[in-house]
């Protein structure tokens, strides 16, 4: 080979090489591509599976919450009907208190409701003793008649004090509401029905009608 034969050979080698390389840069940069989207692929499935996990989180957690949203509700629940049912318990006891002191109140005041009236009886009874003990020493009757007439008035003042009235029977039409007819009798001067006697007086407490008077009525 000449030595202009073997110039020419290395031209071409050297055009040959030239013409190679940006095929071989294409290469490399293709190469390069495809590995950065492989790692963008890998990123992205990665991220996907992240994003997947925490969607089951997510939703493990809200299936978890209205449970214990339940449980406190059943707490609080249970809290109130336990102070609902101390509250009956103080109402109850204080219900029972107020019957015991009604029925203690009650029993007195039936035990001493004739306190009063005794009361003003016991005056009476003073003024009888003394005319009694003065009878023994003095002989004067008409002096003891007018003492005992003075105590009867006292008493008969006593008792109005109390609601106490006589029923007014004599000349009286007959009334059974307030009335006890002993019995019949022929009368002149009453036409038939007319209270003529009164053997015992009648007496009303206030509205009511204590003891009915016993009388005679004409016929």
């Amino acid at each position: 080979m000449t030595e202009q034969d073997k110039q020419q050979a290395t031209i071409d080698q050297e055009k040959r090489q030239e013409a190679a390389e940006p095929q071989a840069r294409d290469e490399q940069e293709h190469g390069a591509a495809a590995e950065a989207d492989a790692a963008e692929g890998q990123a992205e499935a990665q991220a996907g599976g992240a994003d997947v996990t925490k969607q089951q989180d997510e939703a493990q957690s809200g299936n978890a919450d209205p449970v214990a949203e339940l449980e406190n509700k059943l707490e609080e629940q249970r809290r109130l009907a336990d102070e609902n049912y101390q509250r009956f318990l103080r109402a109850q006891a204080d219900f029972e208190n107020f019957r015991r002191r009604a029925r203690q109140e009650k029993e007195e005041f039936t035990k001493y409701a004739s306190a009063k009236l005794i009361e003003q009886l016991l005056p009476v009874v003073d003024n009888f003793e003394r005319a009694l003990a003065a009878s023994k020493d003095n002989k004067d009757y008409d002096a003891l008649i007018k003492g005992v007439d003075m105590i009867y008035r006292q008493l008969e003042q006593a008792l109005a004090a109390e609601g106490l009235a006589p029923i007014e029977s004599v000349g009286k039409p007959f009334n059974p509401e307030f009335h006890q007819a002993i019995m019949q009798v022929e009368s002149e001067e009453h036409e038939e029905g007319i209270v003529v006697e009164e053997l015992m007086k009648g007496y009303m407490l206030k509205e009511k009608v204590l003891r009915p008077a016993m009388v005679k009525v004409s016929k």
